[in-house]
């Protein structure tokens, strides 16, 4: 599909019946990183898009078009390719930013929010352990950021190591083992990517600077994993405090819930379309 700006993006879908939904990702993640949605019975047409460079999606002739009103624009165009003019957005890590910045220029498009691991704006800001100043915790995120053009896929390679090391320092509970299937195919995808471009599309991100969310007139559900150095779970509570009509969930995990805890998160997924009213389309009904 063509983006606003003439993008050529590789876009997804399930090819299910049920309620519309878009999924707005964590930078670079893949489809596969939501298992319960690629099931025939999950409830939802779901579609979403390799971000731009990333998964055989172009990038833009213009290499500055990467902040995340640019995604906003992709969510847009997936969007109207699969004839939804309505949908519940389903969001991760930076893609909860991309998923509010959509939802503030179209708000009567949007029925629901569901956030995981991610807050709408500001997101450098809530990287690494909470109760640090502001400024310190935007500086690692964004030192962490650039530094993955240094160590590229082998960073890939560690990632879930790192995060069950994470689970060895006693923190409260010990958040189930991601599905090893799921978790290989998000990895190798990761691996793939160009590391150099990867990195300039996460300083980008993290430009989006905190939103004013009083435009919200939808419900919002924001997801915050209790081991979560992303995101912290914290931050994610706060954010909710502004929004009206949301709620916080924490769930025991890491960055990486949509592995960790896929059946928890479509249960919050089904919640949302409950409280959003938003019914599937009659059968043979085109949604635009």
């Amino acid at each position: 599909m063509i983006s606003r700006d003439g993008t050529a993006l590789r876009s997804w879908s399930n090819n299910a019946d049920g309620m519309p939904l878009v999924i707005s990702n964590g930078l670079g993640a893949p489809p596969s990183a939501w298992p319960r949605l690629a099931e025939a019975d999950c409830g939802f047409a779901a579609v979403s898009w390799w971000h731009r460079g990333l998964g055989e999606s172009e990038r833009p002739n213009d290499s500055t078009r990467i902040h995340v009103e640019d995604h906003a624009a992709d969510l847009e165009a997936t969007m109207d390719g699969a004839g939804f003019e309505r949908a519940l957005l389903l969001s991760w890590s930076f893609g909860v930013n991309v998923a509010f910045e959509f939802a503030r220029a179209h708000p009567e498009r949007v029925a629901g929010i569901l956030g995981v691991g991610g807050v709408p704006g500001g997101s450098f800001r809530a990287f690494g352990p909470p109760g640090l100043p502001g400024a310190l915790r935007e500086g690692a995120g964004r030192a962490a950021a650039w530094l993955l053009r240094l160590v590229g896929p082998p960073a890939a390679a560690l990632a879930f190591p790192a995060v069950d090391s994470a689970r060895a320092l006693g923190v409260g509970h010990v958040p189930p083992l991601p599905d090893p299937a799921p978790s290989a195919a998000v990895a190798r995808q990761f691996a793939a990517h160009p590391w150099g471009w990867f990195s300039e599309l996460l300083l980008a991100a993290g430009d989006h600077p905190a939103m004013d969310t009083g435009f919200v007139s939808f419900p919002v559900t924001l997801v915050g994993g209790t081991l979560d150095v992303g995101a912290a779970a914290p931050d994610v509570r706060a954010a909710t405090t502004t929004i009206p009509q949301a709620r916080f969930v924490p769930l025991v995990g890491t960055h990486f819930l949509p592995l960790e805890q896929p059946d928890r998160l479509h249960q919050e997924l089904v919640a949302l379309a409950e409280r959003s009213g938003l019914h599937a389309p009659d059968p043979g009904v085109h949604n635009a």
